[in-house]
């Protein structure tokens, strides 16, 4: 019979100086032979989310390992200050620094969506600390994706705007951009609002319930939520490495999870062939599985998405 696992909650730890939202769960037989045999996991959420949004994963993968999760900075119950420059290297170099201050050993990281792009490159920096990837529904960009750079000087922003029309320019960006930012946040955190999102992102709405109305819905609460979803908002990006130069770097197996009737993800199914291409141009271990589930399939289909996840698991090796 399984052990039930012990846990700590709201583990303490602060990176850059911020405090940062994690949990840790490891199975008793983990604990009483020195927790080498399996690799940790970490589990890395997506926009807007937390670690509350691995509620039915924890507790079963939590069984046979050792398993993290963590807000990332800006999001959850971790801090959400200004002055960051929030993305995906914000984000990347957090979950390398946790992996290396608090795990200490070879880690698998699995993210969703924006989690995901991160989940990725904190395990192609982790280099052999990465004993494998799992990326579900991952947000990111490949390098045959052209985007327009913002200029990051004022003399060439000012240029830029006096070749766009400098009026409409100066008001738009400066008076009526804050003004629709604000409106949309507000709306967006409204719980009736966040319900309806979810059901649409869901193709079986069964799992949106209050609880993860209400983890949704608490940190937008937060002093600087606005700023950080305002920073990530004019972004337009994760302003890291094309996924394609990820998978160059990563040098670990990699599982790829797609919630198959997202609807999040646009030309879905030429970005799953753009993620298996990449892979195997790299030269990388891959396995694809396809789920009837939408944008979240840990929370959706958690059934099949521990499954599959604890199959593959089942096969990897750690020295």
């Amino acid at each position: 019979m399984t052990s039930a696992p012990s846990a700590v909650l709201n583990a303490s730890w602060s990176h850059l100086g911020h405090d940062v939202h994690c949990l840790q769960r490891i199975p008793d037989q983990d604990v009483e032979h020195g927790g080498r045999q399996r690799p940790a996991l970490l589990l890395v959420h997506g926009f807007g989310a937390s670690t509350d949004h691995w509620r039915h994963n924890i507790p079963k993968l939590s069984l046979t390992h050792e398993v993290h999760a963590i807000d990332l900075l800006g999001f959850g119950r971790s801090a959400k200050p200004g002055g960051l420059d929030y993305g995906g290297d914000l984000w990347k170099d957090q979950l390398v620094a946790y992996v290396n201050e608090r795990i200490g050993r070879p880690t698998v990281i699995v993210g969703n969506s924006l989690g995901g792009y991160a989940a990725l490159a904190a395990a192609a920096a982790l280099e052999s600390q990465s004993a494998g990837v799992v990326l579900l529904n991952a947000a990111g960009y490949f390098s045959d994706e052209k985007f327009s750079p913002k200029p990051k000087d004022m003399s060439s922003r000012l240029r830029q705007m006096i070749g766009q029309g400098l009026s409409r320019d100066l008001v738009v960006k400066w008076l009526i951009y804050p003004l629709i930012q604000r409106m949309i946040f507000e709306n967006l955190r409204r719980p009736g609002v966040i319900r309806r999102t979810l059901q649409q992102v869901y193709i079986d709405p069964a799992n949106v319930d209050d609880d993860l109305i209400e983890s949704i819905r608490r940190p937008s609460l937060d002093p600087g939520a606005f700023q950080v979803f305002r920073n990530v908002f004019q972004a337009r990006g994760l302003r890291g490495k094309a996924i394609d130069e990820l998978f160059n770097d990563l040098q670990a197996p990699l599982l790829l999870l797609w919630g198959d009737g997202d609807p999040w993800l646009r030309n879905a199914k030429a970005k799953q062939d753009k993620f298996r291409t990449y892979a195997r141009e790299a030269s990388l271990e891959v396995k694809e599985v396809l789920l009837n589930a939408g944008h979240c399939p840990h929370d959706e289909v958690p059934d099949l998405v521990n499954s599959e996840l604890l199959e593959w698991l089942n096969g990897l090796s750690i020295a």
